[in-house]
């Protein structure tokens, strides 16, 4: 039989992956920019931020981006968008029609693969299967990073669970943790601020206080998304992603302003 594909062995292989991975792990250990959740805020925030020319990590707890962008709402992978989220829409490219005026409606997955590669393609770098553990705290409670470990270290039995986590170091760190808002609730259990927690659906209501509500919470720390829901004490939104996208694009001017 004619060969095909060069010769290569499973030693090469693995090598490839080996040295690969660590020597991009090693360039990021410190980067101006570290985004925990790579959900349609922490995406859209990393490629603008890329495309500013900044230095991006994205940390992702699970083995796939993009949080709820890719299965929209109730298991039916269907995504909405408000006006004037389309814009950002027809930026990436992402098919859409127009349900009623000022309500569009997209392809989960089609949207989500679209917003990964745009992110990617300005040079995002993405760590996933990677758990956010704490912060990393510098003079007068500055944010300076965070603290990591593997996320299926959680996942082991408790005797043997001593497997120390390792640091990265940021200029701004972005919390794009969804509901769950890890890192502004992480500040909450040191006492250095408080939470409010996100209230009841007001779909209206929630995506213009989101977009509004976005930026710095703590020296170092901005929140995007839905965490700014849990942050303030906002309504929450639902299967619908204009604000997600767009308080992305805000936490990114402020941490370029940050930056500057």
């Amino acid at each position: 039989m004619a060969e095909i594909f060069s010769r290569i062995s499973e030693k090469d292989v693995t090598r490839a992956i080996v040295g690969g991975f660590a020597r991009e792990f090693e360039e990021m250990v410190e980067s101006d920019v570290i985004i925990v959740g790579a959900g349609p805020s922490g995406l859209m925030a990393g490629k603008e931020l890329a495309k500013a020319g900044k230095k991006v990590l994205i940390i992702e707890r699970n083995n796939y981006l993009g949080g709820g962008f890719w299965i929209g709402g109730y298991l039916m992978n269907k995504i909405t968008v408000r006006h004037p989220g389309e814009k950002v829409l027809k930026e990436l490219g992402i098919p859409y029609k127009e349900i009623q005026e000022g309500l569009c409606v997209a392809d989960g997955p089609h949207a989500c693969s679209k917003l990964i590669a745009a992110a990617c393609d300005a040079g995002v770098k993405v760590q996933n299967m990677t758990e956010f553990e704490d912060v990393v705290l510098r003079e007068e409670g500055r944010v300076a990073g965070i603290v990591v470990n593997w996320t299926p270290v959680s996942a082991l039995p408790r005797q043997i669970t001593c497997v120390d986590p390792v640091a990265l170091e940021a200029r701004v760190v972005i919390d794009a943790t969804g509901h769950d808002a890890f890192v502004v609730r992480k500040l909450e259990e040191r006492g250095v601020l408080k939470t409010k927690g996100f209230g009841g659906m007001w779909v209206e209501k929630s995506e213009d206080m989101v977009v509004e509500y976005t930026g710095e919470v703590h020296p170092g720390l901005i929140v995007a998304g839905m965490a700014v829901s849990t942050t303030y004490g906002l309504p929450r939104m639902g299967p619908t992603f204009g604000a997600m996208l767009l308080s992305g694009k805000k936490a990114a001017e402020e941490a370029l302003k940050i930056l500057k």
